[in-house]
C-alpha cells in the first residue's frame, strides 16, 4: 500500500491539457502518488496500438493521438475518467497486475450498484451482457503509471457509433445510469475513492 496518495476531483477538463499535465507529473522530481477523477470534453483518442481506420466518421469531434496503450475510444461529459499516477515500482505492481486490479475494482464497484459485470479474454475492460461499460488504457514510464480508466456513467453514447470501440466492429456500449438510476455522480465518486483506498 502507498503511504501517501492524494485524490483530486478536477471536473470537466480538456484532454490535451490533461495529457500534458500527466506527462509532466510523472517526469517531475517532485512526483507524488495521485489519482485524478475527471470528465473530458468530447474527444476520440487513439492509443499506441490504434488503427485510424477504426474511426468511421469523427464529424465535429476532435481526434487526438495519445501515448496510452490500447485502441480508439471516446470520452465525453457524463463519463467518469480515473487517472492513476502511481509509483508502480514501489507498489510492486506489474503492468498486468495493475490492469487486473483495476478490472476487479470496477467489477466490485458495479456489484455494489447491483450491476453484474464480467471480463472478456484478450479485451481489457469491463462488460455487462457483452456491452462495454468501462475501458482501460495505461502507460508505464520509469516505474510510474499514468492514464487509466473510463467508466460510462450518464452520457450521450451515440459517438461510440462513429468508431469501432476499442477496435471491435459493432461493439455495443452501456452505462451505469441505464442499469441503476439511484446513484448520483457525487455518490459514485465517493464510493470509488472509498474502494480504491483498499487497493492502493
Amino acid at each position: 500500500m502507498l503511504e501517501e496518495l492524494t485524490y483530486k476531483s478536477l471536473g470537466l477538463v480538456n484532454y490535451h491539457e490533461t495529457l500534458e499535465l500527466m506527462q509532466s507529473h510523472v517526469k517531475s522530481d517532485d512526483f507524488r502518488n495521485e489519482i485524478w477523477l475527471l470528465e473530458h470534453n468530447p474527444v476520440f483518442t487513439l492509443g499506441t496500438a490504434a488503427n485510424e481506420d477504426h474511426i468511421l466518421d469523427s464529424r465535429e469531434i476532435p481526434v487526438v493521438k495519445s501515448d496510452r496503450g490500447g485502441e480508439v475510444t471516446y470520452h465525453g461529459p457524463g463519463q467518469l475518467v480515473i487517472y492513476f499516477l502511481l509509483d508502480v515500482k514501489k507498489l510492486n505492481f506489474s503492468p498486468k497486475k495493475l490492469v487486473t486490479s483495476i478490472q476487479y475494482f470496477v467489477k466490485s464497484l458495479l456489484l455494489d450498484l447491483s450491476i453484474e459485470a464480467n471480463f472478456i479474454e484478450g479485451a481489457p475492460g469491463v462488460y455487462v451482457d457483452k456491452k462495454k461499460i468501462a475501458s482501460i488504457g495505461l502507460r508505464i514510464s520509469n516505474g510510474k503509471s499514468y492514464h487509466g480508466l473510463s467508466i460510462n456513467f450518464d452520457m450521450d453514447l451515440s459517438p461510440f457509433k462513429q468508431i469501432n470501440p476499442c477496435g471491435y466492429k459493432g461493439l455495443e456500449v452501456t452505462q451505469i445510469n441505464d442499469l441503476n438510476k439511484n446513484i448520483s455522480k457525487l455518490q459514485l465518486e465517493k464510493l470509488i475513492i472509498d474502494m480504491l483506498k483498499n487497493i492502493f
